[in-house]
């Protein structure tokens, strides 16, 4: 009696083993296209507001490092622009006493005009005032002109220091952390109350509403597979269940490599394989670092 169960236990058991063996296609593990966000400016966290787990907008605000050096800086600046730039000559005002010298003997010059034709007047007075009239034009040109070369001349000095006030507009802006991608935070490097420098990492963040299963084929399985095939994708899902999902193929490697040796193939004597990549969509149940396996 005892040997008859035996046998038969053991007959399940080789039983299990034979329908859970190669019942796959390729197996592999998730990852996800990580980006880590650093510091672009220099001086003290004064807010950062990120926990890790935390979901953030691309674009979205989430902290500042300490920038009032650089906006005292601005200020002495602007006032610096300032001082110079109020140095330019007011051209309307000193032109204005030359211009309504012109307008007076423009009228001059029609009264004249009037009576030299009544005989009232002579031809050397209104030639008088038309070369009166011309010198006053020379001297109105002379001065716009000498004027505007002096005001021109101080504005070009002010540039170097406006461009240097854009310059730290730029820094000021960077001050401000705001997040590049959407996407889940992964890791936290950096508190409030740290010093930072730019290229300084801060945190790490992934998408991780599509993830990426790394998996790996033989040479001989390249034949069954092409870029966006739609394959099944299987996770463990407790005990003896597989939760199966949709994917996609998303890249195929040209090179073979050796088998990674964390990863089965359906050919276990296979020492060179592929790498592929099959994009899926997580409805939160997948987790960086999962294995999974492939159905072709």
């Amino acid at each position: 009696m005892r040997s008859i169960f035996i046998i038969a236990l053991t007959a399940v058991i080789m039983s299990s083993c034979t329908k859970g063996k190669n019942n796959y296609d390729a197996s592999g593990t998730f990852e996800a296209e990580e980006t880590i966000i650093s510091s672009e400016a220099s001086g003290v966290i004064k807010e950062f507001t990120i926990e890790e787990g935390q979901q953030l907008k691309a674009g979205e605000w989430v902290g500042y490092v300490d920038s009032m050096q650089l906006y005292l800086r601005k200020k002495q600046l602007e006032a610096q622009v300032k001082a110079g730039l109020s140095q330019r000559p007011d051209i309307a005002t000193q032109l204005g006493t030359l211009k309504e010298q012109l307008k007076a003997a423009e009228k001059e010059r029609i009264r004249f005009t009037n009576l030299v034709k009544a005989d009232a007047a002579t031809q050397k007075q209104l030639d008088d005032i038309n070369n009166n009239i011309e010198v006053l034009k020379k001297q109105i040109a002379a001065q716009e002109s000498s004027l505007g070369i002096m005001s021109e001349s101080i504005t070009q000095q002010s540039l170097p220091v406006m461009i240097q006030i854009e310059q730290l507009n730029d820094q000021l802006h960077k001050c401000n952390i705001s997040n590049a991608v959407k996407g889940t935070v992964l890791s936290k490097y950096a508190s409030v109350n740290e010093m930072t420098a730019p290229g300084k990492p801060l945190y790490k963040i992934a998408d991780l509403s599509e993830i990426i299963l790394r998996a790996y084929i033989t040479g001989d399985q390249l034949s069954q597979i092409k870029l966006n095939q739609k394959i099944k994708v299987l996770v463990d899902d407790g005990a003896d269940k597989y939760k199966e999902l949709d994917g996609t193929i998303t890249w195929i490697n040209d090179k073979s490599e050796f088998t990674p040796k964390t990863i089965q193939t359906k050919n276990e004597r296979a020492n060179m394989v592929y790498a592929i990549k099959v994009k899926v969509k997580n409805d939160g149940f997948l987790k960086i670092g999962m294995y999974a396996e492939i159905k072709f």
